[in-house]
């Protein structure tokens, strides 16, 4: 996989999505966010954290959304191209309505410890174990906060 040093030469690259590429690059250069370049490709940040990455395959292209199970998609047009590994808190009762509960922060903090993991069976061990907790409404770093 080639990594590129600017946004520009990536774009320029994907010869049969080039105009695509332009135009969401268009769209995201029109919001708050700050463009840059990781792992190779266009992402795009705020406040130094990463919102959603650019990406062009052979068959298609796609913005990719980090923390992207937070999102609301009450239009049904976002596909999770993930399945399986991000359906956790629908499978566990009440966990979903808890976790909205939790303060940004609170949410923040078990987002970032599940998908820290590199492997998958390692997120699926900290979601399961975390669970409990997001339910029972207490944030992850709680037990450490009034030491």
């Amino acid at each position: 996989m080639k990594r590129f040093k600017s946004v520009d030469d990536y774009i320029e690259d994907a010869d049969a999505w080039t105009a695509e590429l332009r135009r969401l690059r268009e769209i995201l250069q029109s919001t708050a966010l700050v463009e840059d370049v990781k792992w190779g490709a266009p992402c795009y940040t705020h406040n130094g954290k990463n919102v959603v990455g650019l990406a062009a395959f052979k068959g298609w292209v796609c913005l990719w959304f980090h923390q992207g199970a937070l999102l609301t998609d009450s239009s049904k047009v976002l596909i999770n191209a993930q399945e399986g590994t991000t359906k956790a808190l629908r499978r566990y009762k009440g966990a979903k309505a808890a976790f909205r509960k939790l303060t940004p922060g609170k949410q923040r903090e078990y987002a970032e410890h599940v998908v820290s993991a590199k492997r998958d069976d390692t997120r699926l061990r900290r979601i399961e174990k975390v669970l409990p907790m997001i339910t029972a409404g207490i944030g992850l770093h709680d037990k450490y906060r009034n030491c």
